[in-house]
């Protein structure tokens, strides 16, 4: 049997011009015809999400204002409750205080009663 031997080894393409003509011939066979029509739906598509994007997230920026804003009032409404309860609480303390009377100072008003009626 014969042996033939190739004297150059097998090495990649190192043409880029050459290689990028074998992918375009790649590309048309897998895409056919079609391929300037899938590019430009794909690159609708690709407009289409970014402009979603940017409404979503204008969106959410409307919302986390509007989100602070209510937070803010809530917490205003909250403080101006709990003012009026202490006032209200130091109110009705004050009443109390006012109605209840000390027993010492009661009983010494007593004695003293009865010691004048019985000086008359």
């Amino acid at each position: 049997m014969e042996n033939h031997e190739n004297n150059q080894p097998e090495s990649p393409i190192s043409d880029p011009n050459e290689s990028q003509k074998r992918l375009e011939a790649i590309k048309n066979l897998i895409f056919g015809e079609n391929i300037e029509q899938i590019n430009t739906d794909f690159e609708d598509l690709k407009k289409l999400i970014n402009k979603r994007k940017e409404e979503l997230e204008s969106y959410i920026e409307d919302v986390n204002k509007n989100l602070t804003i209510l937070i803010d009032d809530v917490s205003t409404d909250l403080n101006i409750r709990v003012s009026t309860l202490e006032e209200n609480l130091n109110e009705k303390i004050d009443t109390l205080n006012h109605n209840k009377v000390d027993r010492n100072v009661l009983g010494k008003l007593l004695v003293n009663m009865g010691e004048k009626i019985m000086k008359d």
